[in-house]
């Protein structure tokens, strides 16, 4: 199914006009014959067709220019085009020249969709810290080995065990945490987990309390019902109700030399 509602030789058109214009800030029925490796005649027909549908400015022998709605069609197609050629390369490990001629074929006919779904695996891929490049790598290595089953179990095995490190990690920290109230004055410490309420999350947030920020201890006021903290060099203020709901682990004395 085609976005644009014009053939798919009409969008290579576009999308030729639209790089050729990138590169040298106007076009000429000539540079699409090179661009394009097709006639002149053919050329000649195509802006027409495009003229009428209000999509390019064209006159025999003068610039070619993308109106704004050919404009929004042509980045349309090259959307599409870079998209599918990102999925290919970054994904499945196949050469730019390959990937490109792949997605000419197919730029054309996939929905907006689709297109979407792939758009977001690629950046959950780029951002993913479980994923990432080694997470691709191995899908390669297995592609390559023709599936192997022994290297599929092996990279199982492998993940099974780091998963039952960091279990035993997060047991043992929250074996050791305690709640900030209950942290001696004068010592640092490391935030394990925060259970509080979106909001209360956001403005400890806010004041630089997030998992794994070092706090320093540097004043309980039981009286006024009140802890003094440093973290990352600013001093804060935290009421008790704040303070019950960071736990910690504690890492260490503060050097308190003058």
């Amino acid at each position: 199914m085609q976005n644009s509602g014009i053939s798919a030789s009409l969008e290579d058109y576009l999308e030729a006009l639209y790089h050729i214009i990138r590169k040298k800030q106007a076009a000429k029925a000539k540079d699409l014959v090179n661009y394009l490796k097709v006639t002149a005649a053919s050329v000649t027909g195509a802006l027409r067709i495009l003229s009428k549908k209000g999509l390019i400015n064209y006159a025999p022998y003068d610039v070619i220019t993308l109106t704004d709605e050919g404009a929004k069609v042509a980045k349309d197609v090259v959307r599409r085009h870079e998209v599918l050629k990102d999925f290919m390369t970054i994904v499945l490990g196949i050469s730019e020249k390959e990937a490109d001629e792949a997605a000419c074929k197919m730029e054309h006919s996939i929905s907006s969709n689709v297109l979407e779904k792939l758009r977001i695996f690629i950046e959950f891929l780029e951002v993913c810290p479980r994923s990432s490049n080694q997470w691709i790598s191995k899908y390669r290595n297995q592609c390559y080995a023709k599936n192997d089953i022994d290297l599929c179990l092996g990279c199982t095995e492998s993940l099974v065990d780091d998963l039952k490190s960091i279990k035993l990690q997060k047991t043992t920290e929250y074996a050791e945490s305690i709640s900030l109230n209950e942290l001696p004055v004068n010592m640092k410490a490391r935030v394990i987990r925060i259970d509080a309420q979106s909001g209360a999350k956001k403005r400890l947030a806010e004041l630089g309390i997030i998992k794994n920020s070092i706090l320093e201890l540097d004043k309980l006021s039981v009286l006024d019902k009140v802890l003094h903290v440093s973290v990352r060099g600013y001093h804060l203020t935290l009421r008790m109700d704040e303070a019950e709901a960071i736990f910690v682990q504690p890492v260490g004395l503060l050097d308190r030399r003058e």
